[in-house]
This record gives structure tokens, C-alpha cells and sequence, in this order.
């Protein structure tokens, strides 16, 4: 268990840890150290010119946040909520990466033993994303992971109602656009 936690455990899907912030609980998966395959095959649907396939070895495991940061985590460390489409359970929106980065010194500053966490890289969040496969889904089936225009009523959805991926990470391919 992290320093950090208030409590850990194993599921189906792995280590997590719960931090409590501001009293609010929010789930963290562990994330392996692993080797795999970035970017994408040129013959992929939707692929851009700047996802060259390479390998990427990552030598350090990471905590990484079950969904979205939610918008009564955020009200409850900075004390406003700036997202467009309101509710508690929905992800905050509406936010730079300034605004995170201030949310994290607030975060740190509420609960020091929590000063690690912080944005994951670009490669720390596609190796959580594909959750060890090299489809361009996680799942295959688009509408049954992520929240996107045709399901979604266009706007954003609580977090953690869609299925979640072989690592237990959910919303990983949409809920905010």
C-alpha cells in the first residue's frame, strides 16, 4: 500500500490504492512496467501522419487515477467548478493544463503525502489506454468503453459507467472532447 493510500487492494483487475482528498475518495491503478508498441500501423482507420509505430519501454510502474478527475473532487480542492456540463460524478471540463496544475499544488498543499501524483506522460497514458493490446480500442467496440457524438446526447457522462478496460482504467477513449 502507498503511503498515500487509505486503503489497497487486489481485484480482477490488478493493484489499486484509494486516496482520500479533501475527503473525497478516488481510486488509483497500479501500472506496470512494460515494453510495448506506440504509435500506430500505417494501414490503421483514423491514424495521423505523427503516430510512427515504435517500441517503448517503460522501467518504472505508476499510479494512475480509475477515471477522469470528477467535478466533486475538483469543487471539493479548488472551491469552483468550470465545467459547461454539471454534475458531480461527470468529468471537470473546461480546464487548461494550467488549471491542473494548479489543482495539483492545491492538492499537494491539502495532503502533502500526495506530492507524486501529477498528469501522466503521453506514453504513460497510451500504454494505460491499450491495457496490453495493440488494438486501436481497448475493447474493440468503441461504444462499449468510451462516450462519444453518437451515444453520448453530446455532452459528457458521469464517470465509470462504461465498461473499463483489462487494467480497470475506465473512459480512457472519450468523455471529453
Amino acid at each position: 500500500k502507498p503511503d498515500w493510500a487509505g486503503g489497497a487492494g487486489r481485484d480482477e483487475y490488478g493493484l489499486h490504492a484509494d486516496a482520500i482528498i479533501a475527503g473525497i475518495k478516488h481510486r488509483f491503478r497500479w501500472i506496470e512496467p512494460t515494453s510495448f508498441m506506440m504509435g500506430s500501423p500505417e494501414d490503421e482507420a483514423g491514424r495521423y501522419d505523427d503516430e510512427v509505430l515504435h517500441r517503448v519501454i517503460l522501467t518504472q510502474g505508476y499510479w494512475l487515477a480509475e477515471t477522469s478527475c470528477t467535478q466533486e473532487l475538483w469543487q471539493a480542492v479548488m472551491r469552483d467548478n468550470p465545467s459547461y456540463f454539471q454534475g458531480e460524478q461527470s468529468p471537470v471540463e473546461k480546464v487548461s493544463w494550467s488549471d491542473v496544475q494548479n489543482f495539483l499544488k492545491k492538492l499537494h498543499a491539502l495532503n502533502p503525502e500526495l506530492k507524486q501524483l501529477r498528469l501522466p506522460t503521453e506514453t504513460e497514458w497510451e500504454v494505460a489506454y491499450r491495457a496490453g493490446t495493440s488494438a486501436p480500442y481497448s475493447d474493440g467496440d468503441l461504444g462499449k468503453i468510451a462516450w462519444h457524438q453518437g451515444n453520448s446526447k453530446k455532452q459528457t457522462q458521469p464517470v465509470g459507467r462504461k465498461k473499463p478496460n483489462a487494467w480497470g482504467l475506465y473512459d480512457m477513449a472519450g468523455n471529453v472532447w
